[in-house]
């Protein structure tokens, strides 16, 4: 490892990695992110590294082992530079021919390509996948361009040069006013102005000062602040530098939650090695200043992703939120000035300091600056990580990024911001995507989990999912937010199961009116999000469950009759299948459901090749 103690190490140390890498006429690069390890990337990566030791290949051909690519549904992808070619769903059976045919003689293998969702056609080049037409990935692009374990990838993209800019450049002063102008605001939820925030820490009194990086994100569906500490940790490191050099903070954490071990391991790996280069720790760069870095892990608690539960699971406390009257940038870690941000807005902040904030705030809409990583999940054809321009609408990241519906069903709704945020039906789907417009419509940004459901989506469960999901994440530190949530929850179960009456919508409401005004923290504040916004919109599908004792999208047990058509054949596949015994008929002959028997499991419609059997 090389230790740079000056801008002029450092400066040559780049030019050195650039120079060792012309050396190279090809580029493999396999990801490496948790997504694709559930596909066996490690044993596609190890292969590549088998054949071309092999083959002798080993001087010409570099291999990487990246961060997460984004489609991660596709995975394990594989890139070949310069020729931009792009093969998604690779098995370890596969390499032998792509190191074969398309390294060793240029063919590219059609059976690896991906096929347009649309038109059909097969597509060789990233740049035209219709995943990633649409995006611009200022973050998520840098992880297929570097190994999170090297911190030379990173150094050889430029790696570092922001801090070299501020510690030698700039003032703390004209980098808060940069971040400022930027127009940059937190990417964990609420949008705070983050220039704001970090002015507010600089002139509070007390010292030390501290700096945390929040990667607590507990969003059912939501894994963008992992992907990007797991791909590109460095990015998040030099942000917190750049930070602490502007407020003057001595000592930083960055908190992950214990399920993300990938994340943990980059982070800490990158932490040692930017410790070893002199990036971290005493005398940054010869600049005088000092600043180091830990990883704190978290026991994966929802309400930890709050800023003073956050503080108090570092200080070795019960994860349990304070009252807001007073603020962490004056009395937050062990009582002192403390400045937090999550891994999204501390990744832009070396972007927004080396290009500049004109630049910056030439992306986005008028109060809404930059772009923002969201995971785009549910029943859309294209499942993965999204970085878009702020201001994008709904319709283009569902329909032209997610591909539109799966299965030529309608899609009905789409829920932002986690399970504090709302659902927002169709009808708004023109609606650009910041932080006002969402809010508006009674939803939110959140962190970026987006989850697309269709007509085969029940709302009310939906909402009944989101609240108990809140209620086992509650603390229960307060009143309304423990007991509130509970007895939220129980209207809800009885409405699915058939027992409501018209009294439950009305209470439910003045219920989730209690609960968001009274609640201590944003857990409770922002938890009846998904039933306000759910009687809002679809109310009708409430209103049915009570009066008519139906399930509208037929997926409430309790309310649904699974029948057989005159369209069964008779082949016994239900039958078969069937755990409870409950489905009688002689062969080749059409099949009866006996109710009497049936759990409504759902398997005998899984397993229908004809569509016979059917919901009522």
């Amino acid at each position: 490892m090389r230790k740079v103690k000056s801008l002029k190490d450092l400066d040559q140390w780049r030019d050195d990695i650039l120079l060792k890498q012309k050396r190279y006429e090809m580029t493999v690069s396999v990801c490496g992110g948790t997504g694709c390890h559930a596909y066996g990337c490690k044993k596609v990566r190890d292969q590549f590294a088998k054949g071309i030791k092999n083959n002798l290949m080993d001087k010409k051909i570099r291999l990487r082992f990246t961060g997460c690519r984004g489609f991660c549904e596709r995975g394990p992808i594989v890139t070949i530079q310069p020729h931009g070619i792009f093969y998604q769903k690779v098995q370890e059976k596969d390499v032998p021919i792509i190191l074969s045919e398309t390294i060793g003689k240029g063919k590219v293998l059609e059976n690896l390509l991906y096929e347009d969702t649309s038109t059909k056609r097969k597509i060789s080049s990233e740049r035209e996948v219709s995943f990633y037409k649409l995006q611009n990935r200022l973050l998520l692009g840098n992880n297929g361009l570097l190994d999170p374990a090297k911190i030379e990838d990173y150094i050889g993209i430029g790696g570092y040069q922001a801090l070299a800019k501020a510690l030698f450049e700039m003032e703390p002063e004209q980098i808060i006013d940069e971040v400022k102008a930027s127009g940059l605001r937190g990417r964990g939820g609420a949008g705070f102005p983050t220039g704001q925030k970090w002015n507010d820490c600089r002139h509070a009194q007390g010292s030390p000062k501290y700096i945390i990086c929040n990667c607590d994100e507990g969003d059912p569906g939501a894994y963008m602040d992992r992907s990007l500490l797991e791909g590109n940790p460095h990015s998040i490191l030099e942000g917190m530098i750049i930070g602490a050099y502007a407020i003057g903070g001595s000592h930083g954490y960055i908190y992950v939650r214990h399920e993300y071990p990938l994340a943990c391991q980059n982070g800490e790996i990158a932490i040692i090695q930017a410790r070893k280069a002199g990036l971290l720790g005493k005398n940054i760069l010869g600049s005088g200043f000092d600043f180091d870095v830990e990883i704190a892990k978290g026991g994966g608690a929802f309400v930890c992703g709050e800023s003073t539960a956050l503080v108090a699971s570092i200080e070795g406390r019960v994860g349990e939120p304070r009252s807001k009257q007073v603020h962490t940038v004056n009395r937050g870690l062990w009582g002192k000035p403390t400045n937090l941000n999550n891994v999204e807005t501390w990744a832009n902040v070396p972007l927004i300091i080396e290009r500049g904030s004109q630049w910056f705030s030439s992306i986005g809409n008028e109060k809404s600056k930059g772009t923002k990583i969201f995971s785009l999940v549910g029943k859309v054809k294209n499942t993965g990580l999204v970085e878009v321009p702020m201001g994008i609408t709904l319709k283009e990241i569902i329909y032209d990024i997610g591909g539109g519906p799966q299965d030529g069903r309608k899609i009905k709704a789409v829920q932002t911001g986690g399970p504090s945020g709302g659902c927002i039906p169709a009808s708004l789907f023109d609606l650009p995507v910041d932080f006002d417009s969402l809010t508006q419509v009674g939803s939110m940004m959140g962190s970026g989990g987006m989850i697309v459901m269709d007509e085969g989506t029940c709302m009310v469960d939906v909402a009944r999912y989101f609240v108990h999901f809140l209620e086992e994440e509650s603390c229960g530190k307060c009143l309304p937010c423990r007991e509130g949530l509970k007895r939220m929850g129980q209207i809800l179960d009885r409405i699915t199961e058939g027992e409501g009456d018209e009294e439950s919508l009305a209470l439910l409401e003045e219920l989730s009116e209690v609960v968001a005004d009274t609640s201590l923290c944003g857990l409770g504040k922002t938890a009846p999000n998904p039933v306000l916004s759910a009687l809002r919109y679809f109310r009708p599908e409430f209103e049915a469950h009570i009066h008519q004792k139906r399930c509208p999208a037929g997926v409430c047990t309790s309310l649904i009759q699974y029948v057989i058509s005159e369209a069964c054949t008779g082949c016994g596949a239900c039958a078969k299948i069937c755990p409870t015994q409950a489905i009688v008929g002689e062969k080749k002959q059409v099949h009866r459901i006996v109710a009497e028997r049936c759990s409504k499991c759902g398997s005998c419609k899984d397993v229908c090749k004809v569509e016979a059997v059917m919901v009522q």
